[in-house]
C-alpha cells in the first residue's frame, strides 16, 4: 500500500494572503523569506515565478503571463512585482531601467553606534571570492552620477553597452540612503533606499560599514532567525493609468523579536501559534511535497524551523512527532499535548508519537509506550505496514514500531547521489539498517551489492525492499554480520568495491562489541578505505553531535592514510533542504564524499589493503554470503521477514536533530 501524500492545503502553489495587489496589468505579491525569484533551473517548481504561474493556471489563465522587471534574494522578503500582459512591459521597464522606481526596504542590525540618523553609502562593488561581492569607496559626488545618466540615455545602445563595459571593470556604483527607524540598545532597524543597483548592494554595503544585516552569514551578519531583510515598500507609475501606485508589504514579527532581544519561547503563544509555526515550516518544503515522486519528508525540523526539541515527519497520510530532549513537564522540553494538538490541526489522519530522552541509556526496549506508544495518539492508526516514495523508490515503514520507521529521511538526498554514482559499480553499505541506500544504488544500475548490518530484524526488512524493485539476490547480497569482523575479512580476502556507504550510528553495542562514533569512527573508516577499489568512492556520515564537520573530515584524511589510500578528492555535501541547521551551528548531518586514486606507496610495500584494485568475484563466492548461506565469518540473514525491528535502532538525540542512539547493535 502507498497513501498519497497528504495535507495539500500544506503546499498551496500560492497563498491568497500572498497577493498584495492585481489587475490587468500587474500581480505584486509578498514574497516569504526562503523563496527564490526565478530559478534558473528549468526543472526547479519551487520558486515565485514557476509557483504563481501554476497558481494563475489554476485560476484558469492558460496563458499565466508573467513579466519579470524586479528580483529578490533568496532570503529576502517582501514587495515583488510582475506584469500580467506584454503591452505593459515597456513602460514598467523604463522606469525600472530609469531608476525611477522607488525601492523602501527594512535591514536589522546591530552596533549602530554613534553614527548619523541618516545618510548616504556610495561604493563601487567588485567580485569576491565565494561568491560574494566586495564595496569599495567611492569618491564621486551626485552631480557625477546624474551628468552619467543623462549620457547613458542620450548614447546609442551600441556605445552604451560599451560605457557598462568601462565602469564594469572598475566595479558597479552601488548608492544607497538610509534612515534609523529605531532603535535598542546595541540593535537597530534601518531603513534603505538603493538609488541604483539589486538588492544584494544591500547586504554589501552595509557590511563594508561595519553593520552587517543580521543574519546574513555570507556578510558576517549576528545570528537571526533568517536575512533580516524586507522589501517594504514600491512606488512607481501605473502601466496603464500613469497615476502613482504605492504597494507595501508589513514588517514581518521576526523583525521586531529580534530587535527586543528577549528570548521568546515559541510555545508560549498556545496551539495556535504552534500550528502557524508548522504551516511556516511545511511551506518552505514545497518543492519535494509537489515534486510527485516523494511521499515522506521532514515537516519541522527543531529549532531551525523555530520549534526546538520537536520534528514533525510525514508519511504519506500520518504524521510522526518526536519529542527530544527533557521528560514532559521538565525546564526546556516541549509541551506534549500541546505539539500534538497543533499537529493534528495540520489536516492528517493520525499523528504518532516519539518521546526521545536525552540520555539514550535509559531506553531499555524502544518499543514501551512510554516512548513510542503502538497506536496513533491522536486521530486514526495508519496501516501497520506501508509504502512510502523517495524520489520514485518504495520503501517500506511500520509508524508504530518502536522509536524508528524504517527510513531515515535526512539521507535522502545522500541516496539521491548514490543512485547517480552506482551504474555499473560494486557498492558496500554498511550498517545498512534496511537497505535504502542500496535500494538506490540497485536502481542506479549497480553491477554488484552487499548490504551488511547487525540485526536480524532490519536484515529481513531490507531483503523487502530490495525485492520490491526486482533486485537479483545472487548480485544482490544481504548479509547479517559485525561490520568491524566482516570489513577485516573482507580486506584480508583482497575484496574491493567502487563504492562504499559508511553510515554508522553514534554508538552500539552488541553481544562482542561496543562503538562509539567519537572514539571509534576513524578506525572504522580505516577499515572501509581499504575495501575501496583504485578510484572508488566513500560515503561516509555521521549525525554525532559531539564530531564536528573540520574533525570529520580529519578523520577521514587520517585514515585513507592508515589505510594507504590516496585522497583525491573530499566534498562536503549539504543536507536536504527539510533539514535546516539551527541559526549559528553546523548541519546535524555530516556528510564527506571521498574519492580514491591510485595505491600508494604504502599500499604498494605490502601494508593493507592488500592488491589494491582486484575486481571482486561473484557476489555468491565466499566471504560475501549468499541468501540462505552462511559465510565464513558472516552469519547469513534468514530469507523469511523478522517480524519485528530491533528495540532501538534509529533513536536520535538533542534538542532538534539528535544523534542516531542505539542499543544492541541498533540505529
Amino acid at each position: 500500500m502507498t497513501p498519497r501524500l497528504s495535507l495539500p492545503e500544506l503546499f498551496p502553489d500560492i497563498h491568497p494572503a500572498w497577493i498584495l495587489a492585481e489587475d490587468g496589468d500587474l500581480i505584486v505579491v509578498d514574497k516569504p523569506a526562503g523563496l527564490s525569484t526565478h530559478a534558473p533551473e528549468a526543472e526547479r517548481i519551487d520558486d515565485m515565478v514557476t509557483r504563481l504561474r501554476a497558481f494563475l493556471r489554476g485560476r484558469g489563465d492558460a496563458e499565466a503571463y508573467l513579466g519579470i522587471h524586479q528580483r529578490l534574494d533568496r532570503d529576502t522578503s517582501g514587495v515583488l512585482l510582475f506584469t500580467r500582459r506584454r503591452e505593459a512591459n515597456a513602460a514598467v521597464a523604463r522606469q525600472f531601467e530609469g531608476r525611477t522606481v522607488q525601492k523602501t526596504y527594512v535591514a536589522a542590525v546591530s552596533g549602530f553606534g554613534d553614527r548619523p540618523p541618516r545618510g548616504t553609502l556610495r561604493h563601487r562593488l567588485v567580485p569576491a571570492p565565494g561568491g560574494a561581492m566586495r564595496a569599495l569607496a567611492e569618491t564621486g559626488g551626485a552631480r557625477e552620477d546624474r551628468a552619467a545618466k543623462r549620457e547613458d540615455r542620450a548614447a546609442k545602445p551600441e556605445d552604451r553597452s560599451a560605457r557598462r563595459e568601462d565602469r564594469a571593470a572598475s566595479g558597479v556604483l552601488a548608492i544607497t540612503r538610509y534612515r534609523l527607524l529605531e532603535r535598542r540598545g546595541d540593535r537597530a532597524l534601518l531603513e534603505l533606499r538603493p538609488e541604483t543597483g539589486r538588492t544584494h548592494q544591500l547586504r554589501v554595503q552595509l557590511a563594508a560599514i561595519g553593520l552587517p544585516i543580521a543574519g546574513d552569514p555570507l556578510y558576517g551578519g549576528p545570528e537571526a532567525p533568517r536575512l533580516l531583510l524586507h522589501a517594504a515598500e514600491l512606488r512607481l507609475d501605473h502601466p496603464a493609468t500613469g497615476a502613482a501606485a504605492t504597494f507595501r508589504s508589513q514588517l514581518p514579527a521576526v523583525f521586531e523579536a529580534w530587535l527586543a532581544a528577549a528570548p521568546a519561547d515559541p510555545y508560549a503563544g498556545g496551539v495556535a501559534a504552534v500550528e502557524r509555526a508548522m504551516r511556516e515550516a511545511a511551506e518552505r518544503r514545497y518543492g519535494i511535497a509537489r515534486a510527485g515522486d516523494t511521499t515522506a519528508l521532514r515537516l519541522v525540523h527543531g529549532a531551525g524551523d523555530g520549534l526546538p526539541s520537536v520534528s514533525v515527519d510525514l508519511y504519506g497520510e500520518h504524521l510522526v512527532v518526536s519529542l527530544f530532549g527533557a521528560g514532559e513537564g521538565e525546564p526546556g522540553a516541549p509541551p506534549r499535548d500541546l505539539v500534538l494538538d497543533a499537529a493534528h490541526r495540520l489536516g492528517a489522519k493520525g499523528v504518532y508519537l516519539k518521546a526521545r530522552p536525552k540520555h539514550a541509556s535509559v531506553i531499555v526496549d524502544a518499543r514501551r509506550e512510554e516512548f513510542a506508544p503502538r497506536h496513533a495518539v491522536r486521530g486514526e492508526d495508519a496501516p501497520e505496514e506501508f509504502t512510502v516514495l523517495e524520489h520514485g523508490l518504495p520503501f517500506k515503514v511500520r509508524l508504530g514500531d518502536g522509536l524508528s520507521t524504517g527510513i531515515f529521511l535526512d539521507q535522502r538526498e545522500n541516496r539521491r547521489r548514490v543512485r547517480e554514482l552506482a551504474r555499473g559499480a560494486r557498492v558496500l553499505n554498511l550498517f545498512a539498517y534496511t537497505g535504502a541506500f542500496t535500494v538506490a544504488a540497485v536502481a542506479g544500475g549497480a553491477r554488484e551489492s552487499v548490504t551488511v548490518d547487525v540485526s536480524r530484524g532490519v536484515v529481513a526488512w531490507a531483503r523487502d525492499n530490495l525485492a520490491a524493485i526486482g533486485a537479483d539476490p545472487a548480485a544482490h547480497v544481504v548479509v547479517e554480520a559485525d561490520v568491524f569482523p566482516w570489513l577485516k575479512a573482507a580486506a584480508q580476502s583482497d575484496r574491493r568495491f567502487d563504492l562504499v556507504v559508511l553510515d554508522p550510528p553514534s554508538f552500539a553495542t552488541t553481544k562482542k562489541s561496543r562503538f562509539s562514533a567519537a572514539s571509534d569512527f576513524g578506525a572504522l573508516a580505516a577499515l572501509a578505505f581499504r575495501v575501496l577499489a583504485p578510484g572508488g568512492r566513500l560515503l561516509a556520515c555521521t549525525n554525532h553531535r559531539g564530531i564536528a564537520r573540520a574533525r570529520f573530515r580529519r578523520h577521514l584524511h587520517e585514515a585513507a592514510r592508515e589505510a594507504g589510500c590516496d585522497v583525491v578528492q573530499m566534498k562536503d555535501l549539504p543536507d536536504p533542504v527539510d533539514f535546516p541547521s539551527e541559526p549559528g551551528a553546523e548541519p546535524h548531518l555530516k556528510s564527506v564524499l571521498a574519492s580514491v586514486g591510485a595505491p600508494s606507496a604504502r599500499a604498494r610495500e605490502g601494508a593493507p589493503p592488500a592488491r589494491a584494485g582486484k575486481a571482486a568475484p561473484p557476489a555468491k563466492a565466499a566471504p560475501f554470503a549468499k541468501a540462505g548461506k552462511a559465510a565464513p565469518f558472516a552469519k547469513a540473514a534468514p530469507p523469511a521477514r523478522a517480524a519485528k525491528a530491533p528495540a532501538a535502532r534509529g533513536a536520535r538525540r538533542g534538542p532538534a536533530a539528535p544523534a542516531r542512539t542505539t542499543r544492541r547493535g541498533a540505529r
